[in-house]
C-alpha cells in the first residue's frame, strides 16, 4: 500500500513538473520574440505565442524582470511563486534568451484595466518582496516593474521599462551602506531626476559626469572637491549666490568668484536651465 502511494506521489511530480517545463519553455519562446526586431510576422507569432501561454485575451499586460544571486538558477521559481498571490491574473515566467545568471522575467496578463494611478500589480508584489527576499536572505533580490501594456505590440516596450526599473533597483544601496538592499522598483517610482538616472549603467553614468564636469571631475585636487561641494550647494539654491554664501559660511564676494571658475572648468554656463541641469547630472552621477 505504501509502495502504490509513493508511486502515486513520483507520478505526480513526474507531471508537475513536465507541465512546469512546457510552461517555461512556452514562456521562453514568447519572451524571446518579444525581445526580437520586429519584423512583417511578429504580431501573428506574438499572438500565438501569448495564445499557447494562456495570456491572449488577458490585456493590459505587465512585465517584471528580477535577478537574485548570479550562481543560483532559483529566480523563476522565486518569481513564480510570488506572482500565484496575485489574483485574477495570469502569466508566463521564463528566460530572455540574452538573459544574464540569477535572471527571470515574466508577462502578467490582468484581464482588467484600471484607471488608478497605482498600479495594483506593482503594489502587491512590493508587499511580497520581503517575503521572497528571506529565501536568501545574504543575496539582494532585485526587481523592475513595467506599466500596462495596452496591445501586444507595446509588449516590447513595457519590457525595456521593465529592465531599466531593474537597473534602478539594483543601484539603491542600503540607508548609510555601500551594501546593494533588496528592491523592486516600478518605472511609475521613477519620478525624479535622481530617480531616473539610477536605471542608467554605473559604467554610463560614471562617463557621462566625467565628460559633463570636463575638468572639475579630477576630484583628487582638494581645490576641485571646494569647487564642487559650492557648485552642488549653488545648484541646490537654485542658483542664489546669497543663500549659497549662507549655507557654507561663506562671504557673498567668495562664491562670486568660485562660480566662475566652475564655470571655465566645466565649459557649462550656469545662467542657462539646460547647463544647470546637465551639471546636476553629472554630480548625481558621481
Amino acid at each position: 500500500m505504501l509502495h502504490e502511494i509513493a508511486e502515486v506521489l513520483a507520478q505526480h511530480r513526474r507531471e508537475t513538473l513536465r507541465r512546469e517545463t512546457t510552461a517555461r519553455g512556452r514562456a521562453t519562446d514568447l519572451l524571446a520574440l518579444i525581445d526580437a526586431p520586429p519584423s512583417a510576422a511578429a504580431p501573428a507569432a506574438l499572438g500565438r505565442a501569448l495564445e499557447a501561454c494562456g495570456l491572449a485575451d488577458q490585456d493590459p499586460y505587465t512585465v517584471i524582470t528580477v535577478k537574485g544571486a548570479a550562481d543560483d538558477d532559483g529566480a523563476v521559481d522565486a518569481l513564480a511563486e510570488a506572482l500565484h498571490h496575485l489574483t485574477d491574473c495570469g502569466f508566463a515566467v521564463g528566460r530572455l534568451p540574452m538573459a544574464e545568471p540569477g535572471e527571470a522575467t515574466a508577462v502578467i496578463g490582468t484581464r482588467t484595466r484600471t484607471d488608478s494611478r497605482t498600479d495594483p500589480i506593482a503594489t502587491t508584489l512590493k508587499n511580497l518582496w520581503p517575503t521572497l527576499q528571506s529565501r536568501s536572505a545574504k543575496v539582494p533580490l532585485h526587481g523592475g516593474i513595467s506599466t500596462p501594456a495596452t496591445t501586444p505590440q507595446s509588449l516590447k516596450g513595457a519590457l525595456t521599462q521593465a529592465r531599466y526599473a531593474l537597473t534602478a533597483a539594483s543601484s539603491r544601496k542600503a540607508p548609510g551602506t555601500e551594501a546593494p538592499t533588496s528592491n523592486l522598483t516600478a518605472v511609475e517610482d521613477l519620478t525624479t531626476l535622481d530617480a531616473l538616472l539610477t536605471g542608467i549603467p554605473a559604467d554610463v553614468r560614471t562617463a557621462f559626469g566625467i565628460h559633463a564636469l570636463g575638468l572639475l571631475a579630477d576630484d583628487t585636487n582638494p581645490s576641485h572637491r571646494m569647487l564642487l561641494e559650492t557648485l552642488d550647494v549653488f545648484l541646490t539654491h537654485n542658483g542664489s549666490w546669497a543663500r549659497t554664501a549662507e549655507a557654507l559660511h561663506l562671504h557673498v564676494n567668495t562664491v562670486h568668484y568660485r562660480i566662475p571658475r566652475v564655470e571655465m572648468l566645466t565649459g557649462r554656463d550656469l545662467a542657462r536651465l539646460d547647463h544647470k541641469l546637465d551639471l546636476k547630472a553629472a554630480l548625481l552621477c558621481r
